[in-house]
């Protein structure tokens, strides 16, 4: 994807979308092995049934990850300065996020700029929202 470039955004400029492949099994398997994460609600479908669940579902920071993909794919980490996000919605397996976003603020004192973002699954229903500023200081 393209970079952003500090001197052309302006206010309300739409990010470049990002479409990740459905969420797997062995997704959620290998995410909560290398997270620690180890809720039996994420990979044990016979547990997440008896509480109450069609099925296990994505724990949140995976989506978080996923966003984090899309900012990195258009700005350098090193430039990413805060992080934040809400989680609005389960992403069960077999949802297909994609990742949206635009700029909400440009500050040039600072050569700053904040990001609004969301995740949305194929429903178009969003799965989590979040923020993030990005520093453009040389």
């Amino acid at each position: 994807m393209n970079r952003l470039n500090f001197e052309t955004m302006r206010e309300r400029d739409e990010l470049p979308q990002m479409r990740f492949p459905p969420i797997s099994r062995l997704q959620l398997a290998l995410y909560c092995g290398g997270s620690g994460d180890h809720n039996p609600i994420h990979v044990d479908t016979d547990f997440a049934r008896r509480a109450g669940m069609r099925d296990v579902f994505s724990p949140g920071m995976l989506s978080m990850a996923l966003m984090g993909r899309h900012i990195t794919s258009f700005a350098p980490q090193s430039r990413l300065t805060a992080f934040s996000a809400r989680f609005i919605d389960i992403v069960w397996v077999g949802d297909e996020i994609t990742a949206t976003g635009r700029v909400a603020a440009v500050e040039p004192d600072t050569r700053s700029v904040r990001l609004d973002l969301r995740c949305l699954n194929q429903n178009g229903q969003i799965t989590l929202t979040g923020r993030a500023t990005l520093s453009f200081r040389a």
